[in-house]
């Protein structure tokens, strides 16, 4: 455990926010804390770890076991806890059901990723610890500005009574040797700005969550082109959603935009006759792929696109990059909408992008095709 590492967590305040960077050793350090309290509590006291979702707890659960003396403890892989050796228990729990976490006496809690907490949770947590009055940790990546974690940080940070605050960046991790610096490099030079800076600077974004920027969003605002389109972008319709047709001129202004719901025959006929000769970059994700192989045979130059978690991310990497530098422009109707209300979040594995519960994101991806097929049309560049 580095230095700075350990002064973040282990301070003497009973409340404790710590605002890291991914990989920066906060989980690491607090599970050091966690299995300390523990050791120092009392027979039948029960100390807890928070995270959102509960396969975030069992990676938590795990780590602790691989890095713990195995004849201090026993687990129970099926409750996710650790019985220490004094009669004290450490159980790993998710914060998805708020209502479960109240009516237990709780002596010491990590929150974990606390800004993709629901803050309901955070309450019922927070009850837990009227009656012990025990310490509470609470760490993970910035999120916005939005979120009950943020406001709990500025509250540590200014210094109030019986509060700690600390930040753990890359470069922090890097000085001590847990990150390699070019890693960081790389990471800067792929992830849109606001990404790079939540994930490894920890700085909050201005937007919220969003990839793009709200002003940036908007500073690309202009009227439809009546220039001929050089490349589409279509994205396909899953269950509810809508299937979006975007064409781009030569100078990457939005020149054909077409929103609809329709069964597959039309879909494609409709397809057709619109992308006619040109460039097509088309999402052939699951039932998009026999619809692509269909278009294939008639239309010379249509690409089929599968998504996954790499490739999404990307294909927005890309679409960020073009909204900063203005070198897309469309009108002010649903895709501004769309673009406005997308979002990322952090994962274990890395950074998920997605439109909120119950919005869409077609326009979002349809763009994002096009933008792609500019890139591999040769002699059409807005780069």
């Amino acid at each position: 455990m580095y230095s700075k590492q350990e002064q973040a967590i282990f301070s003497h305040k009973r409340y404790a926010v710590i605002e890291g960077a991914t990989k920066s050793g906060k989980t690491v350090a607090c599970l050091s804390w966690i299995i300390e309290q523990a050791l120092r509590g009392k027979s039948g006291q029960m100390f807890w770890w928070v995270a959102p979702v509960y396969p975030q707890a069992r990676i938590a659960f795990r780590r602790l076991k691989r890095g713990f003396d195995r004849s201090l403890y026993t687990a129970n892989e099926s409750e996710l806890t650790v019985n220490l050796i004094n009669g004290t228990t450490i159980s790993f729990k998710s914060g998805e059901k708020p209502d479960n976490l109240y009516g237990e006496d709780v002596y010491a809690v990590v929150i974990d990723e606390a800004t993709r907490l629901r803050e309901e949770s955070w309450h019922a947590i927070r009850s837990t610890m009227t009656a012990t009055r025990g310490p509470i940790r609470i760490i993970g990546n910035v999120k916005g500005r939005k979120n009950w974690a943020y406001v709990l940080a500025r509250k540590a940070e200014s210094g109030e009574r019986d509060w700690h605050y600390a930040k753990l960046t890359a470069y922090d991790a890097s000085e001590a040797g847990v990150i390699d610096v070019d890693e960081i490099s790389e990471a800067r030079s792929m992830l849109p700005e606001h990404v790079f800076k939540e994930l490894y600077l920890a700085e909050p974004s201005e937007d919220g969550g969003n990839p793009f920027g709200q002003q940036a969003i908007m500073n690309c605002i202009s009227p439809m082109s009546n220039e001929p389109p050089t490349i589409f972008g279509i994205d396909l319709a899953k269950s509810v959603d809508w299937t979006v047709i975007i064409g781009l001129d030569a100078n990457g202004y939005v020149c054909v935009f077409d929103r609809f719901q329709m069964a597959w025959e039309e879909t494609v006929q409709r397809i057709r006759t619109l992308v006619g000769n040109n460039s097509a970059v088309i999402d052939s994700t699951g039932v998009g792929d026999p619809i692509v192989e269909k278009l294939q045979r008639d239309l010379p130059n249509v690409e089929g696109f599968k998504f996954s978690a790499s490739s999404k991310q990307m294909l927005m990497e890309g679409l960020s990059l073009a909204i900063q530098t203005q070198a897309v422009r469309y009108p002010d109707n649903e895709i501004v909408n769309e673009l406005s209300s997308f979002a990322f979040e952090y994962t274990k594995t890395g950074v998920r992008y997605s439109a909120p519960s119950g919005l869409h994101d077609d326009c979002v991806m349809a763009l994002a095709l096009a933008i792609q097929g500019i890139n591999n049309v040769a002699g059409v560049g807005i780069w």
